[in-house]
């Protein structure tokens, strides 16, 4: 039965991804970002979680149902993170409270919670692969932990259920994303065709090599929409992944055909994109105009930071998702597929060309 959502974090990746669900499921929707998209079927409100009395004024006429938790802010160092990301767990649901309207509360997280966090990634005594659930937590400050223990205490308190969902790197759509791989994987092979670069892998020889796996946004909606709605996934962290694993020697020719491009060798040599695209933005301009595009702006594309995190790791990563299938989640969705269905909508948009 449909109920009424307040999704935070409305703008980026998955909350247009869990907006555009819940919409077409019948779902009365919120969307709340610093600065909201006007969309149909979404009720826009525009707040900051920082700022505790004005959000609550912005939420004072909603009673949400469901609130799904799919933002965060990045600080220069963890401690400023947990500090930070922490609070606007807390501002929000303090915000509900007046209303007594919760029922579920999903949080979603990553696989920083076994990897560690930006400061410590992929470094130091790590959990073996495939990364399952019952795994601990590692023994380093993370503000993933953070947010869990906001929404453990406010649930203890209120009442209401939780779940926590922690895919691998998402793909799918937004524009101005701190963590986008699809789309600055597209941009990227873009300027590779436009200006006759070569178009080389950014990362390690153990994600080209090593086996990997990744979480298409949609995937992740229906996941946040299962485990809202089914009580046997009540009160429960998952991993959430698509259901098929690759290796980027086969993936990083399947993205290069799609673009017209042939890869070029890889040799073992990390070449970051950071340092690759460092001085593309004015020729991202001149593509953008010379092919009419919506955004010229290459930082609000294209994430080479986070990309090079993924891809640069000195460790094979997969994911376990067996908590989801016994309880009964058993969607599945092609990396590949996931990629060019990305790059199609890109293109319909013309964020590329």
């Amino acid at each position: 039965m449909a109920g009424s959502a307040l999704i935070v974090g409305a703008s980026g990746i998955v909350g247009n991804a869990v907006a555009d669900l819940l919409v077409a499921q019948g779902w009365r929707v919120a969307g709340l970002a610093r600065n909201p998209l006007q969309r149909t079927g979404v009720r826009p409100v525009a707040a900051d979680l920082q700022e505790p009395e004005a959000l609550r004024a912005a939420l004072s006429e909603l009673s949400p149902t469901h609130l799904v938790l799919a933002t965060w802010s990045r600080r220069a160092t963890e401690a400023e993170m947990i500090a930070v990301n922490g609070a606007m767990v807390r501002n929000v649901i303090a915000a509900l409270e007046p209303a007594g309207s919760l029922r579920h509360v999903a949080l979603v997280t990553g696989l920083k919670h076994y990897l560690g966090p930006f400061e410590a990634y992929g470094q130091g005594r790590l959990p073996e692969t495939p990364f399952r659930e019952e795994q601990g937590r590692l023994e380093v400050p993370n503000f993933y932990y953070a947010q869990e223990d906001a929404i453990f205490e406010a649930a203890a308190r209120d009442g209401f259920r939780w779940s926590v969902h922690r895919p691998h790197t998402i793909i799918g759509k937004a524009v101005g994303n701190a963590m986008n791989m699809g789309t600055t994987l597209a941009v990227y092979a873009t300027i590779c065709r436009e200006t006759g670069r070569p178009f080389r892998f950014p990362g390690s020889a153990a994600q080209w090599n090593g086996l990997t796996d990744m979480t298409d946004a949609r995937l992740l909606a229906r996941h946040i929409l299962w485990a809202a709605t089914s009580p046997q996934a009540a009160d429960t962290a998952f991993n959430v992944v698509n259901g098929d694993v690759f290796r980027w020697s086969w993936m990083w020719g399947r993205i290069a055909a799609w673009f017209g491009l042939e890869p070029a060798p890889f040799d073992g040599t990390v070449r970051p994109l950071e340092e690759q695209m460092a001085g593309d933005a004015t020729v991202w301009a001149e593509i953008a105009a010379r092919h009419g595009l919506a955004e010229p702006d290459l930082a609000r594309l294209a994430s080479a930071w986070h990309t090079d995190a993924d891809l640069g790791r000195p460790i094979e990563v997969v994911t376990d998702m067996s908590r989801s299938r016994r309880l009964g989640f058993l969607d599945y969705q092609a990396t590949d597929e996931a990629f060019s269905d990305l790059f199609a909508r890109l293109r319909a948009d013309r964020l590329i060309p």
